[in-house]
């Protein structure tokens, strides 16, 4: 062994210091700040904007509430006006997209972007290594994203409050289920578990894809595949529901199914057939194919001819239930998407 021979390979087999968290997480937020910067503005205008129009709608139920007598003309007008405030973020659908941009502009290029550009050789050589780099960055992400987006959905719950409390009073027309599919995702710990596993969405295709664009894209697929298999197909799952041939179901009761029965056998589901009521119930109000008649009735005339509805439906009081089932499986689905993410860095990336 030559005097020469020595530094080389001691230098050789030297390792870089892994850098400390706390590095790392000031180096994460360097890169990303502007990424963070825009999540920040998106955030903090719907919320502007979801504050002011809930001040209208709040101010226009507690004037409608506090009006006396309520039969007066003047309180008519009032109600009316309650009942026709509909503007595009009352059935929830356009806040839902929310985390799905959350997931395809934040989570995609966390990864992708360094992957495609080729840094991410100079940061492995720096003492993060790959595990911790992958780590650093989603992880520590990942949590400023779902505590925005909690913090929103409270915003949120307080909005749609005046809908709920409507739907407890008959002269009010504006009654709303907390199942709403378009609402029950935005509301307590679900829509901050549904931006955690968009963001994790966005990092493995991230990963997986390498490029930023395709990654984006492939996200916002994911993630709509998802949404609509959890609200059209899991969610109504999680709980067996109860069953009541009661003709009156609570108007916060989200109904899953109906049926009827005649003489204990199968007759038909949902709506009974025109000719059937034509027949049996001529006097319900029925026009152009469409029949809406007033609750309780249409079970009334059929029972006199021996037919039975059936409902299937979950009751409001499992509301929280619910959202801690649907927290807690998305909650487990982001922490393998990270799993699984991190796990073809450390395996798959040279």
């Amino acid at each position: 062994m030559s005097a020469l021979t020595v530094p080389v390979r001691a230098a050789e087999e030297a390792t870089p210091r892994p850098v400390p968290w706390r590095r790392m997480a000031w180096v994460t937020w360097r890169q990303h700040r502007f990424a963070l910067g825009g999540v920040a503005a998106l955030l903090g205008a719907v919320a502007v904007y979801v504050w002011i129009l809930g001040r209208q709608l709040h101010h226009a139920y507690a004037t409608a509430i506090a009006c006396h007598p309520a039969s007066s003309i003047a309180c008519g007008d009032l109600i009316s006006r309650f009942n026709g405030i509909d503007n595009f973020l009352t059935n929830g659908y356009v806040l839902q997209a929310v985390p799905a941009l959350i997931g395809a502009f934040v989570g995609a290029p966390v990864l992708a972007r360094e992957l495609e550009t080729g840094t991410f050789r100079y940061a492995w050589t720096q003492g993060f290594g790959r595990w911790r780099w992958t780590l650093a960055k989603l992880v520590l992400l990942a949590v400023v994203v779902a505590a925005a987006a909690g913090a929103l959905s409270v915003l949120f719950s307080w909005y749609y409050q005046p809908y709920f409390a409507a739907g407890n009073q008959p002269r009010f027309l504006n009654e709303v289920s907390p199942f709403a599919s378009g609402l029950f995702p935005l509301r307590g710990v679900a829509f901050a578990a549904w931006a955690l596993v968009a963001f994790a969405v966005g990092g493995l295709a991230g990963m997986l894809i390498r490029r930023v664009v395709p990654a984006i894209v492939a996200t916002l697929a994911a993630y709509t595949g998802l949404a609509l298999a959890a609200g059209m197909f899991l969610r109504h799952h999680y709980l067996t529901a109860l069953v009541t041939r009661k003709p009156n179901v609570p108007a916060s009761a989200w109904i899953t199914s109906q049926w009827w029965t005649k003489g204990g056998n199968f007759a038909f589901t949902g709506l009974p057939p025109m000719n059937l009521l034509q027949r049996f119930c001529p006097s319900l109000p029925a026009r152009a194919g469409k029949f809406k008649p007033l609750p309780g009735t249409l079970a009334q005339c059929l029972s006199q001819h021996g037919y039975t509805r059936w409902t299937s439906y979950q009751p409001a009081s499992r509301f929280w239930l619910f959202q801690f089932i649907e927290g807690g499986w998305l909650l487990a689905l982001s922490l393998l998407l990270i799993a699984t993410t991190v796990w073809l860095v450390h395996r798959r990336t040279a």
